[in-house]
């Protein structure tokens, strides 16, 4: 296989993984080229004691972004880690409750697989439809709760639509049958203001790559509350509170303090500049015609706009769209060749879910990549329609 061309590319692909901060780049460097950090953090000598404070560190500039203690926090390799210890973790910590679990038709596959797994261990699992909006009504949560439900897990912002869920709402229903409220929050963790200890989570998962932090790197949030807790996956130390055995990575739990860290100065700053580029695209779109905007209009994370095109077929303008790097659906399912299943979820056609295109920008975007983006993409449609013409959604 050729290496690929290293020529100018546009990356409009921050849903799927971020750029990591060069400070943050700076911390982890720190930590393999030091000395200092050579120790095993579980070692009682200097050396090991000196990693365990960058650990320890790390855990309280992520309990500051969070608004939580550095207790409730477990470092795992991932959100999909963090997803699975969770859901499989939690449920089988309340199974002595009952054996049912709610969630949504378009959760990360993180999500759906872990509690298909459960289900082959006679879990019941409920999966509601949201509208076609993307959006959870509380009404519909609260028609599939059952007196042995025992965990919900429903991300905070969508991965393929941007869609936001009304996280303090819906929680407050969990709260009130004392059931556990799980949230993947990997799209919204040091993009958007979050406050667990003002929200009715039990559960909160994330990773570091979505907020230009490093990958191979996450951590679990677990409430510190009666009736709350996970039995662990994996068995070795006491390492993450016995939950996460193993040696700590260090170098990459630092990174993750440190993104956790510079986001908690600058996510104002960089919710603004990523909602006027989104204003930017879409701005530059309204003169196109046959163009469906993916989820809801009012309730989104501004950094994601999903976007459908008539009359195009997906793949051709995936590939005419090139050296600009967009996705047509989410990153862990982007090769399978099939239609969106999230997209499906909102009623979407099988031809409108295969042209659709995920835009997605953060911190490093520019208003030139924008631009050159939209000329591109209206360019690439206008030119696929032409060749072939009536092929309209």
């Amino acid at each position: 296989m050729n290496a690929p061309d290293n020529s100018r590319i546009v990356y409009l692909d921050y849903a799927a993984t971020t750029p990591i901060d060069a400070a943050v780049l700076e911390e982890m460097t720190g930590c393999l080229r030091e000395s200092a950090s050579y120790g095993n953090p579980s070692a009682i000598h200097i050396a090991g004691r000196r990693a365990r404070w960058k650990i320890d560190a790390a855990r309280e500039d992520l309990a500051r972004l969070l608004g939580c203690s550095a207790r409730c926090l477990v470092f795992t390799s991932g959100a999909t880690e963090a997803d699975n210890l969770a859901i499989i973790g939690a449920a089988r910590f309340r199974a002595h409750r009952g054996r049912h679990i709610v969630t949504v038709s378009t959760e990360h596959k993180a999500v759906l697989e872990a509690c298909a797994a459960l289900a082959k261990e006679g879990w019941d699992v409920t999966r509601i439809d949201p509208d076609t909006d993307g959006l959870v009504s509380p009404e519909a949560l609260a028609d599939a709760l059952r007196p042995d439900t025992q965990l919900v897990s429903i991300m905070h912002v969508n991965n393929e639509t941007g869609v936001l869920q009304d996280i303090a709402r819906l929680g407050r229903l969990c709260r009130e049958r004392d059931v556990l409220f799980h949230v993947d929050a990997a799209q919204s963790v040091g993009k958007l203001p979050i406050d667990v200890g003002d929200w009715p989570v039990d559960l909160l998962s994330l990773t570091a790559h979505k907020f230009h932090g490093p990958q191979g790197v996450g951590a679990l949030y677990i409430a510190d509350r009666a009736g709350c807790g996970v039995v662990p996956l994996l068995h070795g130390g006491s390492q993450e509170r016995r939950l996460r055995p193993g040696t700590p990575a260090l170098a990459l739990i630092a990174g993750l303090g440190a993104a956790a860290r510079i986001a908690s100065g600058r996510m104002a700053s960089d919710l603004v500049h990523v909602r006027r580029l989104h204003d930017r695209l879409l701005g530059g779109l309204a003169g196109l015609e046959g163009i469906r905007r993916n989820g809801s209009v009012t309730s989104n994370y501004p950094g994601i706009v999903n976007i459908s095109a008539a009359g195009v077929e997906g793949e051709s303008l995936m590939l005419a769209l090139e050296p600009v790097c967009v996705s047509s659906g989410s990153a862990c399912n982007s090769q399978s060749g099939e239609p969106s299943f999230v997209l499906k979820a909102l009623g979407r056609t099988d031809r409108e879910a295969q042209a659709a295109i995920r835009f997605s920008f953060g911190r490093d975007t520019h208003a030139d990549d924008v631009d050159f983006a939209l000329r591109r993409y209206v360019a690439a449609v206008t030119r696929l329609r032409a060749l072939a013409p009536g092929q309209a959604a």
